[in-house]
C-alpha cells in the first residue's frame, strides 16, 4: 500500500530521533509492535486539544472524543474524517481490524466495535504512535 508521505526505515529513525519520540516509537508505528497496556503517556492523558501520527503530524483525534475504555490504551470513539486507513488484520490467530495513518502508513492501533454511542467505535491507539498538541490560545 503506498501513502502521499514516503520515507525510508533509515529516515523515519532518524526523524522520531529527531523529535525525541520514546524508544518504542519505531517498533511501533513501522512495525506494527504494540505498547503493554497502561504503559503509554496517553493512556491516562484529558487535556483538550488533539492528537496527532508521531510520525507525519497529521491530526488524527480531538480529545472531546477520547474516553477510558479500560482497557490500557488511549481510547478514541470518532477519528478526524480520512485521517486512517483500516486494514484487516490476520496476525496472533484473530481478526482484527488494523488503523495506520491514512497519510504515512504508520501503524496506530486497532478499532473494535465496542466503543460508545453514537460511533459503537473504539479506536484502541499505542500512545507511541500519538503526539499530543493542546489547543492554540
Amino acid at each position: 500500500m503506498t501513502y502521499p508521505i514516503q520515507k525510508t526505515e533509515d529516515e523515519w529513525q532518524a526523524l522520531l530521533q529527531a523529535k525525541g519520540a520514546e524508544p518504542a516509537a519505531y517498533q511501533v508505528t513501522r512495525h506494527a509492535a504494540t505498547e503493554r497496556p497502561f504503559s503509554g503517556k496517553y493512556e491516562g492523558h484529558w487535556a483538550d486539544g488533539s492528537y496527532h501520527c508521531v510520525c507525519c503530524g497529521a491530526k488524527l483525534f480531538d480529545s472531546d472524543t477520547k474516553f477510558d475504555a479500560g482497557c490500557g490504551w488511549p481510547s478514541f470513539s470518532l477519528a478526524v474524517p480520512g485521517a486512517i486507513r483500516e486494514i484487516e488484520d490476520r496476525s496472533h490467530g484473530m481478526v482484527r481490524t488494523e488503523t495506520v495513518c491514512a497519510q504515512c502508513g504508520a501503524h496506530l492501533g486497532h478499532v473494535f466495535p465496542d466503543g460508545p454511542a453514537p460511533s459503537g467505535l473504539r479506536y484502541c491507539m499505542n500512545s507511541a504512535s500519538l503526539d499530543f498538541e493542546p489547543p492554540a490560545p
